[in-house]
């Protein structure tokens, strides 16, 4: 059976609680990456997205202007707009289950730990990578 393991990034990169929206954005530019973990003392405590960087620098609840763009690029941290305590999924989790998270949660990745480690993250890509290359025509 197909499990997490077997489609997941291993040892993905993270950021901490404390990392700078500049940052984050600058990691998700440079890297390709729409989710990236967040790890305080070796455990996984959330999770942002590129969504939630849209909605901290593009809130209709906040009127700004663009100088005061730099000022939320340097000021807002992670922990003030991540997810915490995200959903995860172990290792060895059927991959059709976390299949089956993804899609009725509307998540883009998941977390994949090992007691409190994190180890992976399997996203909706890694789904669509593995489809596409077992699945031609």
């Amino acid at each position: 059976m197909l499990t997490v393991n077997d489609l997941m990034t291993v040892v993905p990169d993270v950021i901490s609680p404390d990392t700078p929206l500049r940052d984050i954005i600058g990691m998700m530019k440079t890297e390709g990456y729409r989710h990236l973990p967040v790890v305080a003392d070796n455990k996984l405590v959330g999770i942002i997205t590129d969504r939630d960087v849209r909605l901290v620098m593009n809130s209709p609840m906040v009127l700004h202007e663009r100088r005061q763009d730099e000022d939320l690029l340097d000021k807002v941290t992670a922990e003030s707009c991540m997810t915490p305590n995200p959903v995860t999924v172990a290792p060895e989790t059927p991959a059709y289950r976390a299949a089956e998270i993804l899609s009725m949660y509307k998540f883009g990745a998941l977390p994949v730990v090992e007691g409190d480690n994190l180890v992976g993250i399997i996203t909706v890509s890694d789904f669509l990578d593995y489809f596409a290359a077992n699945h031609k025509a």
